[in-house]
């Protein structure tokens, strides 16, 4: 018999230290269209095999198996009490693959995906039981944050444009990337679409489907254009991912040693970088919750950010030894949060909690990745699923970027060092915020918000060069005052 919800209190469930246990249909009441939202958007999460298959040598069914076991671990968030739906740490995927590939393909590239994700589990999982999550980002200078988020989009879009055919790329399917994203786009971002949607419930509907639409109108425009095949069928009901090959060929509990102190030591100016990262999708996941609960005083949501560190940094634990993930293991799938929240706000009736949906939502992406015919019919536009995510990642990362610049400092450093963590690897870039912040603001008064500043050259600026003149003449006006006075003292009889 599910638990009823007092109203105004926090959903029923077992308290276990800083965690809270709740199971389906004992505390909380499955949502049956999250549900099947989840059956569809599947496809987003599968998206990530072309990156599998193309980095790490993986074949389809152990690229399945991977992202099976991370959508496995997609439930601990509600299960342990967090009412979110999780996702990837995705500005941070072109980051990683960046990094990786400085590692020879094979044993050693794995040895370095594994020690990346171990130590970044590690280090969230220390700030959560910390209690630092609050104010570890305190120490982490505005610049430094910007360009990272910078660097994060600018690699994501180059993922997409690099010259070549591979899987990802712009140049296998132009017109199916430039059609679809088009209407991605449209749909998440124009201000025209933000106005016509609430007038229509079928556009209102639309929209809080994210990426949906236009993935769904590439399995059609993509063959139509000859560029990617027609879906096909094998009559299979159920999957096959290939849990042996997994564990034999790519990870510890295989033929992949144990990564070197050397490679942990490697590791950690991505650790940094993925963490600011992840920081940020913590608090746009507190940000979204606040403002549902204002529309709902029959439930408390509570979120803990030290609790989301917890089970997101037990999570990239678990798959650095279980099977290691460029996606990695973030704590928001921000598109779909959005989309619960905003179903969330029309009342008990349309959904009893929160924590209900994102379950529901979950559980329905976990049972599309064991569905053959979804999976056949989605195949074809994996490729095309990951370009479109990668720049509308590029886009919304380079807006946040920017507006967490506070200054125009900021801005300067922040797109130098986001350059060059683009095209050098996380370390370089990160150590240029770093070195730059330093040159620029050590000693010096921190910069207001925007606010007019010295130009770059003020020597040469008009302003300056008034101001010069100004008291060149103001000057001049003095000393032909003084003159005066003294001309007339002399002249005065004694």
């Amino acid at each position: 018999m599910r638990q009823k919800r007092e109203y105004g209190g926090i959903q029923p469930g077992v308290k276990m230290g800083p965690l809270t246990l709740r199971l389906p249909f004992i505390h909380y009441r499955f949502e049956f269209a999250d549900y099947l939202q989840g059956l569809l958007m599947c496809t987003v999460c599968l998206a990530i095999i072309p990156v599998l298959t193309g980095k790490l040598g993986m074949s389809f069914e152990v690229a399945l198996a991977i992202v099976i076991l991370n959508g496995t671990l997609y439930l601990a968030h509600v299960t342990f009490g967090d009412p979110v739906v999780p996702g990837w740490v995705t500005p941070a995927i072109p980051l990683l693959i960046v990094y990786v590939e400085t590692f020879a393909p094979g044993v050693e590239r794995m040895q370095a995906l594994i020690a990346f994700q171990l130590m970044f589990g590690v280090f969230c999982m220390f700030i959560g039981f910390s209690g630092l999550a609050k104010k570890v980002m305190r120490f982490i200078p505005n610049a430094v944050q910007s360009g990272i988020l910078l660097g994060a989009g600018f690699a994501a879009i180059m993922l997409v444009f690099k010259p070549g055919n591979e899987l990802k790329s712009f140049d296998s399917f132009p017109w199916t990337v430039v059609i679809c994203v088009g209407l991605a786009f449209y749909l998440l971002f124009s201000e025209h679409f933000k106005k016509i949607k609430h007038k229509n419930k079928a556009l209102y509907y639309l929209s809080n489907l994210g990426m949906m639409p236009a993935l769904a109108l590439a399995i059609f425009v993509g063959p139509l254009t000859g560029e990617i095949p027609w879906p096909t069928y094998d009559g299979n009901i159920f999957n096959s991912p290939d849990f042996v090959g997994l564990f034999r060929d790519f990870t510890m509990l295989g033929a992949i040693p144990v990564p070197p102190f050397e490679m942990f030591l490697a590791s950690i100016p991505m650790v940094i970088s993925a963490y600011i990262v992840v920081f940020g999708d913590v608090i746009q996941t507190q940000a979204l919750l606040e403002d549902a609960n204002k529309y709902r005083p029959d439930e408390d949501i509570n979120y803990d950010p030290n609790r989301s560190h917890i089970i997101f940094g037990a999570r990239n634990s678990v798959m650095s030894i279980i099977g290691p993930d460029i996606s990695m293991c973030g704590p928001l799938w921000a598109a779909m949060q959005v989309v619960i929240c905003e179903r969330y706000k029309h009342g008990p009736a349309a959904m009893d909690s929160i924590h209900g949906a994102a379950a529901s939502f979950r559980f329905g992406t976990w049972t599309g990745y064991f569905l053959a015919p979804i999976i056949s019919t989605i195949k074809p536009i994996l490729g095309i699923g990951l370009a479109s995510t990668m720049l509308i990642q590029g886009y919304v990362s380079v807006r946040i970027g920017v507006l967490k610049a506070r200054s125009f400092n900021d801005l300067g450093i922040a797109g130098v060092s986001g350059a060059i963590l683009a095209t050098r690897g996380a370390a370089w870039g990160l150590g240029a915020a770093i070195v730059m912040s330093l040159l620029i603001y050590l000693g010096g008064k921190k910069d207001n918000a925007y606010m007019v500043e010295e130009p770059v050259f003020p020597g040469n600026s008009p302003e300056k060069i008034r101001q010069e003149v100004a008291e060149a003449a103001a000057k001049k006006l003095a000393e032909s005052e003084d003159k005066k006075i003294d001309e007339v003292a002399t002249k005065m009889p004694a």
